[in-house]
């Protein structure tokens, strides 16, 4: 619940969801990255279907096969002097890569972490910056797209 003035909840209840505004993301040796915007942070099974020939059953089993995760996607904005997401996409070779894990953490109003995902062994694959123009009023964004191995949610 609510505290008095309602600015703040209590800890022992869950009156209403987290907002998705205030989080955090670092990677690797607790390097910071601010960013507006964080998406692809989910894990899903493939589908195995199975049918053996002398069953009676007119219909196919459905078994978990392997884990996989889809591309964490970065939003940030450009500051003057920040490259630090180009250098990372620099430093990949033909095979020969900087994996860092990338620690994402939903915080509550007093900045303390609420729910954190750990994304494995991220590389960057694709950085894109948005495009300029000369009317517009809004910052200028770059975009990192991360493959990873994985995406978990750590336990407290």
């Amino acid at each position: 619940m609510a505290d008095e003035n309602g600015s703040a909840q209590s800890a022992s209840t869950q009156a209403w969801p987290l907002p998705s505004f205030y989080f955090s993301v670092s990677a690797g040796d607790q390097k910071i990255i601010s960013c507006s915007e964080v998406s692809g942070l989910d894990a899903e099974f493939d589908e195995i279907t199975y049918r053996a020939g002398d069953s009676k059953m007119f219909t196919k089993l459905k078994m978990p096969g392997l884990r996989k995760s889809s591309d964490v996607t970065l939003k940030k904005g450009i500051f003057k002097g920040d490259s630090k997401m180009w250098d990372w996409l620099n430093s990949v070779n033909m095979n020969i890569i900087k994996r860092e894990t990338v620690t994402i953490s939903l915080l509550d109003e007093s900045g303390s972490p609420v729910q954190t995902w750990e994304v494995a062994n991220a590389w960057p694959k694709k950085i894109t910056v948005e495009g300029f123009k000369s009317d517009a009023n809004s910052p200028a964004i770059e975009t990192l797209v991360l493959a990873n191995e994985g995406v978990t949610l750590k336990k407290k």
